[in-house]
């Protein structure tokens, strides 16, 4: 069948094809549709929060990400070792003259891929009763194509939920797991002079991954800080990866049956953290759902208003199911699950499967971590890892998923104040800024001790003003009186050649060992508790 699009002529063989505003609404498990010219840019679009995202050259398609061990916890395991340019739900293609070709899925579980000349999309099996197996396919201008899906996928799966974001401040990104009630009760103290709406916990309070009470760190137990931080006139937040079990947990030695299990009975590995190798939930097992229920219940009765949902992807890991049910639809009925749980609670997820999340959370990370560098050479370079934390990749994947914002509150990632020696400069913090601004999601780590007076300015005006954003090109914006644009970090690092691709095969290698691996997290946490024993004094 021929259609012409934006004076386009493309082909596709799928019969049930209809016009609609935007372009044309196909209806197949399998279709293509053959392209006018040869592709120069491909749009992967990544699975979950961390995933890459970003215009690509079809020259040079996107390597395998290192190390194989955290293939389920960066990317799709499925389809990490497909050499096309490809990704989850939607794919675009730019063309010599400029013009846009998009082709996505308004139901789970599919995919879209480039072949030479010809886009390609599938759903993975048979949906589940009622559920879709259609496609958008549009030509011409890119925010024109993606504000035209947004509407699509909102009929769909739903919209946000909250209408404003609140002020964050987050434990991680100067604690990490090195958090403690004194530490927490002294920082809570020092913020007095800043206007946070919200103070939360995150990763370090827990006994293990899996078994969510407070451990020795919090000897007054978690409903306790959650009053302290309520009696400064805020509300409390908290970090939980519910989806995830470690062998060292109780959940692990006690129901090995609620977990996600391959065809031959195996454990199916949802990457490697915390010295130790990850396995999913099963959210089609009935006592699970029991289970994660009363979880979120009881997080809500310590006194959590807002929640941080982290590694959420390993719901929607491949694996054999106590249910039949496709991989993201169980997720998404895990997540419904949780929101029912959580009440009116604000829920951030993290981690998370894009798609299969919409109409279920208020707000979405959409780009890999940040860090206080702007970039790592060892994961650009030798890993070629761009789910890996840095600014630039947070910024590159945080921008081509922009579009989500009349869905679901984009959430960049935390923006730094603090000048460390080595670290971020202050031109790449403020690329930081700006994109919260543009999201509209101001959240930061940064301890008040460690800010000098300028710095504390700085955050105290971000904090309190709220400054228009528009965008006025493809990467470019307006936000207030000030132009800023990301251009420069979109494209991809040259790919390695020489003796940088030789170490960096050995390097995949070594990262793939457990040994290693902790080897590394020890000597950097050394290094971090040495640190806030110097400068947080408790």
């Amino acid at each position: 069948m021929e259609l012409t699009l934006a004076d386009l002529l493309l082909t596709t063989d799928a019969t049930d094809c209809r016009p609609i505003e935007g372009g044309f609404l196909l209806s197949a498990p399998r279709l293509t549709v053959d392209l006018p010219a040869a592709p120069q840019r491909y749009l992967y679009s990544g699975w979950q929060s961390w995933s890459l995202t970003a215009w690509v050259e079809t020259s040079r398609p996107v390597e395998v990400l290192r190390p194989r061990l955290l293939h389920p916890m960066q990317t799709d395991p499925r389809y990490v070792q497909d050499r096309r340019p490809n990704g989850s739900w939607y794919g675009a293609v730019e063309l010599p003259q400029g013009k846009i070709v998009f082709l996505g899925a308004l139901g789970l579980e599919s995919h879209v891929c480039l072949e030479q000349q010809r886009l390609h999309g599938w759903y993975e099996q048979a949906p589940a009763q009622g559920a879709s197996q259609d496609w958008f396919l549009s030509a011409g201008e890119e925010e024109a194509i993606f504000s035209r899906y947004a509407e699509l996928l909102g009929e769909r799966l739903g919209k946000v939920q909250a209408e404003h974001a609140p002020r964050v401040w987050c434990s991680w990104y100067s604690l990490y797991t090195e958090i403690s009630e004194p530490r927490l009760l002294k920082i809570l103290n020092d913020l007095d002079w800043l206007p946070f709406d919200v103070f939360q916990i995150d990763d370090g309070w827990q006994r293990r991954i899996g078994d969510w009470e407070a451990n020795e760190k919090f000897p007054s137990g978690m409903a306790w800080i959650a009053n302290r931080i309520q009696e400064t006139g805020r509300k409390a937040g908290l970090w939980l990866a519910p989806l995830l079990v470690v062998p060292s947990s109780a959940i692990y030695r006690d129901h090995r049956d609620w977990l996600l299990h391959d065809e031959n009975g195996r454990l199916v590995s949802a990457g490697y953290n915390w010295r130790e190798p990850l396995f999913a939930l099963d959210t089609t097992h009935p006592a699970a759902l029991e289970w994660l229920a009363g979880l979120m219940k009881k997080v809500r009765t310590w006194g959590y208003e807002y929640v941080k949902l982290d590694f959420l992807y390993a719901g929607a890991l491949p694996g054999k199911r106590h249910a039949d049910v496709p991989r993201e639809t169980a997720y998404r009925q895990g997540l419904a699950v949780i929101r029912q749980a959580l009440g009116d609670a604000y829920f951030l997820t993290c981690g998370a499967p894009i798609l299969p999340s919409l109409g279920l959370c208020d707000a979405m990370r959409v780009g890999p971590d940040v860090a206080d560098h702007w970039a790592s050479p060892r994961d650009d370079d030798l890993l070629r890892n761009f789910a890996a934390p840095g600014i630039r990749n947070a910024l590159r994947t945080t921008l081509h998923r922009l579009w989500l914002a009349p869905l679901v509150r984009p959430d960049p990632d935390v923006t730094y104040f603090h000048a460390w020696p080595g670290g971020a400069t202050a031109e790449q913090r403020d690329l930081l800024q700006a994109m919260a601004e543009i999201c509209g999601f101001k959240a930061t780590s940064d301890l008040p001790s460690w800010l000098t007076e300028s710095e504390r300015s700085a955050l105290a005006a971000f904090l309190e003003n709220k400054l228009p954003a528009r965008k006025t090109g493809r990467t470019r914006y307006a936000i207030g009186d000030q132009e800023v644009d990301f251009a420069f970090c979109v494209a991809l690092p040259p790919s390695p050649s020489g003796w940088t691709k030789m170490t960096g095969a050995v390097a995949g290698q070594l990262a793939n060992l457990p040994l290693v691996m902790n080897l590394f997290d020890a000597l950097w946490k050394a290094d971090l508790r040495k640190k806030l024993n110097a400068t947080l004094g408790v």
